[in-house]
């Protein structure tokens, strides 16, 4: 509860995964680096999953590995080797290329977060975590200059000044013909987190992973290793491309440079997005385009021939892959409604086989099941699906029905989107109320540049803000992590910065509505 006359805001992070730790490292390491009184006294972070160990690199399975190298995972904008230091200083011994396991993530987040509590404290500034799931944020005023008042799973209420929303997925996508199904007892809605396929399948089971790309991929890893054998299906039939990791770029790509610079309007846009990639594909190495990659139409025999290509060091492609994401999300922005959905749909070649392209290592282990014969690819998708006397029976055209124990959803995940409720009073985070507004880059509840909220075009800012996955609405590729780093930095810089003393004075002196109770020093981040 605030203390009348008291200066410095209360902030909610929403999401306790990398985007919330990144948010609340380099929010406390500004703070503390200034002499009092700090313009923020408290930080909340709501998740009811341990700070750092989130969907996406929240797994203790050591098959599960990052898909970018270690030198792109730091959570600090300005520290850009932090993530490397912090393995180097644990033992570790290898190349800032490599692609770790994501637990080694989610202890790095972990690690930071509790020095940040630290660190705080030392300042005067409290970090607690609160054990709940957010349900909705509601305004005390139009504007939101009031404050917010941030509901609870628990039905209790939290009073902020400032929230930041950084909650990832979590709602798995439920693929063709699976939609009566997705409670059955022998339908797991998704590979993650990977005991769910260690403990809940019987020993030896025959099994259907629904999807080809990355979580599929995981998913075949996880069964074969555990003695399952098993069968990708997807519509595409399409396995991802192959390469080291997705690393920083080693030189710069004139060509990707211009992409920023586009006009969003120009209606060869998507023409002139190819001219800028190709070319610098071919400032990458003397090796033409055509011949760093497989065209053979069955996905086993294209990914042992890709896998060959980056051991033999033979693609150059995808040195341009992070400069490519970064361009274009700093075109997005100024694209007329409705080009980015376009674009977004062009490209999915693009996206789906190559901006998340395996690790080769990965590809490796695939190819070793494959030829062992526990795992297979099985095209087309199926026509239809039924469960019968104790299985799965799936049809598919040409070929005989086929009898499983268990399907694995692995198409991945439906993208977090706010709702304003009917009257915009308040923002929903888990669905949409009757009559609610999706806050869209181009609906009537907008998220601008800005990265905060606001009722539609033209409305005041809420001191509400997005950082993450959440800004897919204008940012493709939102999940990239040094975006979500660079985002949480942009956020920290408003919140860190001066406030207009109006301001002030209307966020000191109301009533808040409740307060979770103060929690115990062992509910505090650490």
């Amino acid at each position: 509860m605030r203390v009348k006359g008291v200066a410095g805001r209360e902030v909610v992070v929403i999401g306790g995964g990398v985007a919330g730790t990144s948010l609340l490292v380099q929010l406390v390491g500004v703070l503390a680096d200034r002499r009092p009184p700090h313009p923020v006294r408290a930080v909340r972070v709501v998740d009811p999953r341990p700070v750092g160990w989130g969907l996406a690199f929240g797994d203790e399975d050591p098959l599960l590995l990052c898909n970018s190298a270690a030198e792109l995972n730091s959570l600090l904008a300005d520290r850009p080797d932090d993530f490397v230091d912090h393995l180097r200083a644990h033992g570790w011994t290898g190349s800032a290329k490599d692609c770790v396991p994501r637990a080694r993530m989610a202890e790095y987040c972990a690690d930071r977060a509790a020095r940040a509590r630290e660190q705080a404290g030392r300042a005067g500034i409290t970090v607690e975590h609160v054990r709940a799931s957010a349900v909705s944020i509601g305004a005390l005023a139009a504007d939101g200059r009031g404050g917010h008042r941030v509901r609870l799973s628990t039905g209790e209420e939290l009073r902020a000044d400032d929230v930041v929303v950084c909650t990832g997925v979590h709602r798995p996508r439920i693929p063709r013909g699976f939609e009566e199904f997705r409670h059955h007892p022998r339908y797991v809605d998704s590979p993650y987190p990977a005991s769910r396929i260690r403990q809940g399948l019987r020993p030896r089971s025959r099994v259907l992973v629904v999807g080809s790309h990355q979580s599929a991929t995981d998913a075949a890893l996880l069964l074969c290793r555990d003695g399952h054998r098993t069968t990708l299906t997807s519509p595409s039939g399409k396995l991802p491309a192959v390469r080291e990791s997705l690393a920083a770029p080693v030189r710069a790509y004139p060509p990707l440079e211009r992409i920023s610079r586009l006009d969003p309007a120009d209606p060869y846009l998507a023409d002139r997005l190819v001219r800028c990639v190709v070319e610098a594909v071919r400032l990458s190495g003397r090796r033409p385009l055509r011949l760093q990659v497989s065209r053979a139409c069955d996905p086993v025999r294209r990914l042992r021939e890709e896998t060959a290509l980056a051991e033999a060091g033979a693609c150059a492609w995808p040195d341009v892959i992070v400069p490519m994401i970064e361009q274009l999300i700093e075109l997005a922005p100024g694209l007329p409604a409705g080009r980015l959905e376009e674009l977004s749909a062009e490209f999915a070649w693009l996206t789906d086989r190559y901006a998340t392209a395996l690790a080769r290592v990965n590809a490796r282990r695939l190819l070793a099941h494959f030829d062992s014969g526990m795992l297979r690819v099985a095209r087309p998708y199926p026509r239809a699906v039924s469960f019968e006397g104790g299985l799965w029976r799936v049809e598919r055209s040409g070929a005989a029905p086929e009898a499983y124990d268990y399907v694995v959803n692995a198409t991945g995940f439906e993208r977090p989107v706010l709702h304003w409720d009917r009257e915009r009073t308040a923002l929903h985070l888990d669905g949409a109320p009757a009559g609610g507004t999706a806050v869209g880059g181009t609906a009537a509840g907008r998220l601008e540049a800005d990265l905060r909220v606001r009722t539609g075009p033209g409305a005041p800012p809420q001191r509400v803000w997005v950082v993450g996955v959440g800004t897919h609405v204008r940012i493709p590729f939102a999940n990239h992590l040094r975006n979500v780093v660079r985002q949480a930095r942009q956020v920290v810089g408003r919140l860190a910065g001066p406030v207009p003393e109006s301001t002030l004075s209307s966020i000191s002196h109301h009533s808040p509505i409740s307060a979770v109770r103060p929690m115990p020093s062992g509910d505090s981040l650490s």
